[in-house]
């Protein structure tokens, strides 16, 4: 049966995934397609973000990643990097109080180097505001990218055999993971991408050895819930083998 034929979304069944990641693609062609300038996507976008997080919650997924800013987008105009800190600024002023009330544990994984100060204090208030909540966690990549990230836990591990805390042959798989800016946090079930990109941009590489991918065509201004348990439908339908063992997505 093709993906898209697929029987409806079920959140009786279960077979929810327990963490999401998203790559929010797709804000500078929404407006594009609009004529307008590319600052009312990402304004548009910042809607859809609310939206997402609270389907997200309401669905019962337990941990919501999004992509917010990559390393990479430092190479976009000054203008538009300064736009995307302003909505981020506004995001948390205007809706962290909401996080809280709803029990969401917030986190930030990626570098620190070259943020705004101003940004980096509310960051920090986020996560410490609400960092007792259990309902959900979202985890805001910010400034983040895998490559930088793995260079980084290298880095680390490297450190501790230097110094005597640990053996190379004592390094496993799990020493990696521990080393991640994720550690404690369980590797994503389903990547969902909007805007018909069929590519990860440096997007949580080593923690989605084993996830399912699914790709969407609508730009992400116009994501919704619709869309999101479309993908989830998606998710349901699959079965998980992770290198050989046959599993059901739920198992």
């Amino acid at each position: 049966m093709n993906e898209a034929d697929q029987p409806g979304f079920d959140v009786s069944s279960g077979n929810i995934p327990r963490h999401l990641a998203i790559i929010m693609d797709g804000n500078g062609r929404w407006a594009q397609k609009r004529g307008l300038p590319r600052t009312v996507g990402h304004k548009q976008g910042v809607e859809a973000v609310r939206d997402a997080v609270k389907s997200a919650r309401e669905i019962g997924i337990e941990y919501l990643t999004l992509y917010s800013f990559s390393s990479e987008n430092w190479n976009r105009p000054e203008a538009e990097i300064s736009e995307l800190f302003g909505l981020l600024r506004m995001f948390i002023r205007r809706d962290l109080a909401d996080l809280h009330k709803n029990n969401v544990c917030v986190k930030v994984i990626g570098r620190k180097k070259g943020v705004p100060e101003d940004i980096l204090c509310l960051l920090d208030e986020a996560q410490n505001l609400t960092s007792k909540n259990t309902a959900q966690t979202l985890i805001i990549a910010f400034n983040y990218g895998s490559r930088d990230e793995i260079t980084d836990a290298v880095k680390q591990i490297a450190s501790d055999v230097a110094s005597g805390k640990l053996k190379v042959d004592d390094i496993t798989d799990g020493t990696i993971t521990n080393a991640m800016d994720t550690a404690g946090i369980p590797d994503p079930d389903l990547l969902i991408r909007t805007s018909g990109e069929v590519r990860l941009s440096n997007f949580l590489l080593w923690q989605m050895a084993y996830s399912e991918l699914v790709f969407l065509d609508c730009l992400w201004p116009d994501f919704s819930k619709k869309d999101l348990e479309s993908a989830i439908s998606i998710y349901q339908s699959r079965t998980r083998k992770f290198g050989g063992l046959v599993m059901e997505t739920g198992s």
